[in-house]
């Protein structure tokens, strides 16, 4: 694997750790006021966030320069 590769993993890999984090946060609060936090949908919808985070990160990386 070359450096850019191993650059991008990174940065796409943080990025998709963070969005798994705020969306647990987000759906563990709003479950949590609405009396009732099903861990299940937790942790999917933070899976989710996750694979839609890495799928994003396709169209580009501001955290890897380009060239």
């Amino acid at each position: 694997m070359n450096e850019k590769t191993r650059m991008w993993w990174k940065a796409a890999g943080v990025r998709a750790v963070k969005t798994v984090a705020q969306t647990a946060v987000a759906t563990i609060g709003t479950a949590a006021a609405l009396g009732n936090v099903d861990w299940f949908m937790v942790a999917s919808a933070s899976a989710l966030a996750g694979i839609l985070s890495i799928l994003t990160s396709v169209a580009g990386l501001p955290e890897v320069k380009e060239g």
